[in-house]
């Protein structure tokens, strides 16, 4: 790939988000649909600019006045277009240029917009929606995974948001303390999910994506630290993030392939990550306040804590899935318990936690299930299940890594 395309690329996952929300705050979010346009028409003036012409030596500022002047020349052209005069003035906020981030705003253009994206007169799945596509780069594709539904409802979902921004000029520097702390649990919502895409993502020739994985690491440090957002939940998520990110070099071996966790090299995870995610566990346990990502950091640090897979403290992290299920109901939950289970109890106690899941509240490629399946079939000794279980998840598995390893699985199952 030629190196302005990656650069492009790198643009189009880690700074048009940051983009979009430097537009906004100068235009208004009634012109959030505009600002869209603008940005993905520069980034492809980029491409062409800069394959031909090389690339400048601050490419984010080019990118910023192109998309600016861009929007500026729609909008005069819409206004012409409405008004029939030529000499109809364009409307650009003062908000963003005339901030001065005093300790009780939030002082990043992109999470400031996480925050406005989260506004309580949109429904609460419209608002992650609307932040996933709009300000995280993710596709319908993969807002339906993280939010287990149809891309149908996706869509709907951003249209209907879109609407309400276009109706409502909200200014994104006008965020009173009480709104950052309502909005607070669907921002981290949206900034787990960003990193959940980073750690496994959609992407056929890539299972990582370690841009989103530092993006999400990034955000949720800045409401850790900052006066208003500190607290446990945003503590604990940190932790959580971290524990996850210490693991990532170690999940691929040389060849690109999918390394489960009894397979990894826990020599290869990374110690100061792991130090710096107790540090932020301890944090978290000062409050009161117990959730959904207490549950999972509490399962992260256990297998964190583990000198090796067999050393597990198998017990700790049953309790912690029962915890989490307990907070946060869901089938993914519950298929992460039944794993758990069959390490501590056997491969049928497994299968008999497994068959207890409603697979129809699973989404319709939702892979897991059956790779899940498919390993607790074969420790049963029932070969011919297993094969036919993990066949049908390389059919539906959305990466390449995945489906090698559930070639290799297959392989294995020959020789049984």
């Amino acid at each position: 790939m030629p190196e302005a395309e990656k650069l492009v690329e790198h643009f189009f996952r880690h700074e048009s988000g940051r983009l979009v929300a430097r537009l906004t705050a100068s235009f208004g979010t009634r012109h959030l649909g505009l600002i869209e346009d603008v940005v993905q028409t520069a980034l492809l003036r980029a491409l062409s600019s800069w394959s031909l012409r090389g690339i400048l030596p601050d490419p984010s500022a080019w990118l910023a006045k192109v998309a600016r002047n861009l929007a500026i020349d729609r909008l005069r052209r819409d206004l012409r277009w409405n008004s029939l005069d030529a000499q109809a003035p364009v409307e650009v906020n003062d908000w963003h240029d005339s901030f001065d981030a005093a300790e009780q705003e939030i002082d990043d253009a992109l999470l400031r917009m996480l925050f406005v994206c989260c506004d309580e007169a949109v429904p609460a799945e419209s608002q992650i929606a609307l932040a996933l596509r709009t300000l995280c780069g993710f596709d319908v594709r993969e807002i339906s995974r993280a939010l287990l539904t149809s891309e149908a409802n996706v869509a709907k979902r951003i249209t209907r948001a879109k609407e309400k921004f276009r109706t409502t000029n909200v200014n994104p520097t006008a965020l009173t303390p009480t709104m950052i702390r309502q909005r607070l649990p669907s921002v981290l919502s949206a900034v787990y999910l960003l990193f959940n895409e980073g750690y496994s993502s959609t992407l056929a020739d890539r299972l990582i994506r370690h841009d989103l994985c530092e993006e999400a690491i990034r955000l949720a440090l800045l409401t850790a630290e900052h006066p208003l957002t500190a607290g446990a939940e945003t503590a604990v998520l940190v932790a959580l993030l971290l524990f996850h990110a210490s693991r990532l070099e170690a999940r691929l071996d040389d060849a690109g392939s999918v390394l489960l966790l009894e397979e990894q090299d826990r020599t290869r995870w990374d110690a100061a990550l792991i130090a710096e995610g107790f540090r932020w566990f301890s944090k978290a346990a000062a409050g009161d306040e117990v959730t959904r990502y207490h549950a999972e950091a509490w399962i992260s640090a256990e297998h964190c804590r583990a000198a090796s897979f067999r050393d597990t403290d198998w017990n700790r992290i049953i309790r912690a899935y029962d915890l989490l299920v307990r907070l946060a109901p869901s089938p993914i939950h519950e298929l992460s318990r039944a794993i758990a289970i069959a390490e501590r109890d056997g491969p049928d106690a497994g299968w008999e936690a497994l068959q207890a899941i409603d697979a129809g509240r699973l989404p319709e490629q939702y892979h897991l299930w059956a790779a899940t399946a498919g390993e607790l079939a074969r420790r049963r000794g029932r070969i011919d299940d297993a094969r036919r279980f993990l066949i049908q998840t390389q059919r539906i598995a959305p990466t390449n890594a995945e489906r090698e390893l559930l070639q290799r699985r297959l392989e294995l199952l020959q020789a049984q």
